[in-house]
């Protein structure tokens, strides 16, 4: 992932980013997470990752009548969907919803995150439009997602997943573009609507045809003549 100035660098000057870590630290609404570690965030207020990767994911919320419950049923305990990755120098929130609920889920180790109340940004007008302009980019990325979900074929929506993240969070790489952090076959699955087996299966038809690849400690990663590839005969 980028480190914390050269994020800055690209997109807010680093005085003003640093100065925003101070006040961070001074007000004590900054905290660092070990890998998958729940971040408790609530609705309401606004989140930064300062160093690392946020996994969201939504959890539906399912009620139970135990009184019509045999004595050999147990509730459904409910399964937790794969949202995205904020990375490091990009903002998110928790919104809440009566049908689902959202959390937030240190995606790797030493995941640093700051918080504030929306207000709080008055003392930094500029950094303020920077993160509207953020979730406005993350909204377009969220369209994309959508697009991609909307395709019939199974191995289609997870090629499309895929392309977006690396795409999104992408280093270069001896076998060509890959996501720095892993990324389980059940958390793709959750993502696009499938299993975990039916993800392990296809995913070794992708790398069969060359369109995608791994790396180092099973990163998943895009070849770099993936545009050469026409994706026929997948089935």
């Amino acid at each position: 992932m980028n480190s914390p100035s050269s994020a800055s660098d690209a997109s807010r000057p680093f005085v003003t980013w640093q100065r925003i870590l101070d006040w961070g630290q001074e007000h004590y609404r900054y905290r660092t997470f070990s890998k998958d570690e729940r971040i408790p965030a609530r609705s309401g207020l606004l989140y930064l990752v300062q160093r690392g990767v946020v996994r969201l994911v939504s959890t539906a919320q399912i009620t139970v009548n135990t009184s019509k419950l045999g004595s050999q049923v147990s509730p459904q305990t409910p399964e937790e969907t794969f949202l995205g990755f904020v990375g490091a120098g990009q903002p998110f929130e928790i919104v809440a919803q009566l049908s689902f609920t959202l959390a937030a889920y240190a995606h790797i180790d030493q995941t640093s995150v700051l918080w504030m109340y929306w207000h709080d940004l008055d003392n930094w007008p500029h950094f303020r439009r920077e993160i509207l302009d953020a979730f406005r980019y993350q909204h377009q990325r969220k369209l994309l997602w959508l697009s991609t979900l909307g395709q019939r074929r199974t191995i289609d929506r997870l090629l499309g997943f895929i392309t977006l993240l690396v795409e999104e969070f992408g280093e270069p790489a001896e076998a060509g573009y890959c996501l720095p952090f892993p990324l389980t076959h059940a958390q793709i699955g959750s993502a696009i609507g499938s299993t975990r087996v039916t993800v392990t299966r296809l995913m070794g038809k992708l790398r069969h045809k060359g369109l995608i690849a791994t790396y180092g400690d099973n990163l998943i990663c895009l070849p770099a003549q993936l545009g050469q590839n026409d994706g026929n005969g997948l089935d």
